[in-house]
């Protein structure tokens, strides 16, 4: 399938990495953003291997770090609609389309 993001996203992303680079460095930022790709890559190409969370949000955790993003199956897209930390702001990215 392919992906699509919501607008958002791409801040979700780079507060991330502002984060991890600014507490240990470029590396690991760019550990996080390869597990993501990699993550959003599965998700496109089997989404219905990722359960049904609320409503039709489905949730992939990241296998390193304490992150996961959401997503809902609109026709032949995967739509990324969040990227978030496991425990922080658990409401962020619920309304988004």
């Amino acid at each position: 399938m392919l992906l699509d993001f919501h607008r958002k996203v791409a801040d979700d992303i780079s507060r991330v990495m502002d984060y991890y680079e600014d507490v240990s460095g470029r590396q690991l930022a760019d550990d996080f953003y390869t597990e993501l790709r990699s993550a959003f890559q599965k998700a496109a190409k089997s989404p219905e291997a990722y359960g049904v969370r609320e409503g039709d949000l489905r949730r992939v955790n990241l296998e390193r770090l304490p992150f996961h993003f959401l997503f809902r199956i609109i026709n032949d897209r995967v739509r990324i609609l969040v990227v978030r930390h496991h425990r922080r702001r658990p409401s962020l990215g619920l309304h988004r389309h």
